[in-house]
């Protein structure tokens, strides 16, 4: 039996968070959550395996996201077959420190 902890949701689950399969079998660990933010829906997760490859699991996917695990709505066997996620376009944040002055002129945002 897992230790998942409480339900929360997607956007709360932390990098490093691990990931099962169905079938209880830890698949790798949370790389990254991919949000579709203009339909407020999970695109999917980013899966780093044991052996250091990055997976895509799709939102349909992903089963449970709790505080301590993600549990996949398929099998371990399953998840290794998963694909690599593809490159998108870069993604912008914004810079903590950029300030006052920098967010003014435009240097308050960070390419990832």
């Amino acid at each position: 039996m897992i230790d998942e902890g409480r339900p929360i949701h997607y956007s709360a689950v932390k990098r490093g968070t691990p990931v099962y399969g169905s079938d209880e079998v830890q698949v790798g660990k949370v790389d990254d959550v991919l949000d579709n933010y203009r339909e407020h829906i999970l695109d999917g997760i980013v899966i780093e395996d044991p052996d250091g490859k990055l997976r895509f699991a799709d939102g349909p996917e992903v089963q449970r996201t709790c505080e301590r695990a993600v549990t996949l709505a398929i099998t371990s066997e399953q998840a290794a077959e998963l694909p690599s996620p593809e490159r998108g376009a870069g993604s912008f944040r914004p810079r903590r420190a950029g300030g006052r002055i920098g967010r003014l002129f435009g240097g308050g945002w960070k390419r990832e």
